[in-house]
């Protein structure tokens, strides 16, 4: 096996690594956010993405690469959620052909009771996770990572108190 044979297992590896992990949470946060929520993970990430949006706020591409769906999917997706009273479209001010979406009231509501389940899930399957020797580092890598920024307009806490 040459360099480049070398290179490419290397990367298959990581790939096959990084889809097991998810295949694990994802599994886990889907039985536990649909048995106590009536939510998939995907409806989860979808209302989750708009709550951290300034304004509230996303057009349909963006919620689609938030989402990481295809843009019909994602479409089918907000009529499911607007059916049930979760999310609303509403049309660009600026531009007539674009449309936003963004959480009701009730879909805010339902995120805040799902979070700490979909929260502690995923800290149980990435323990889960931690303890197969072949998944560790990759887990390892994902629990040091930076939190996300603030968002606009929240300054950070300050750790001194001050």
């Amino acid at each position: 096996m040459g360099i480049t044979d070398d290179a490419v297992e290397i990367r298959a590896h990581g790939w096959r690594t990084l889809a097991a992990v998810h295949g694990l949470v994802e599994t886990a946060l889907e039985r536990a956010l649909k048995s106590e929520h009536g939510v998939s993970v995907v409806e989860y990430t979808v209302m989750d993405a708009l709550n951290r949006q300034d304004g509230w706020h996303m057009r349909m591409r963006q919620l689609a690469r938030a989402a990481a769906l295809s843009n019909s999917a994602t479409t089918r997706l907000v009529t499911r959620l607007e059916d049930r009273g979760l999310l609303t479209r509403v049309l660009c001010a600026d531009d007539r052909r674009g449309i936003y979406t963004e959480l009701t009231p009730a879909g805010t509501e339902l995120l805040a009771r799902a979070r700490p389940t979909h929260d502690a899930v995923l800290r149980l399957a990435l323990d889960e996770a931690a303890r197969t020797p072949e998944l560790a580092p990759l887990v390892g890598a994902l629990r040091g990572l930076s939190p996300e920024p603030e968002p606009a307009g929240e300054p950070a806490p300050d750790p001194a108190g001050g």
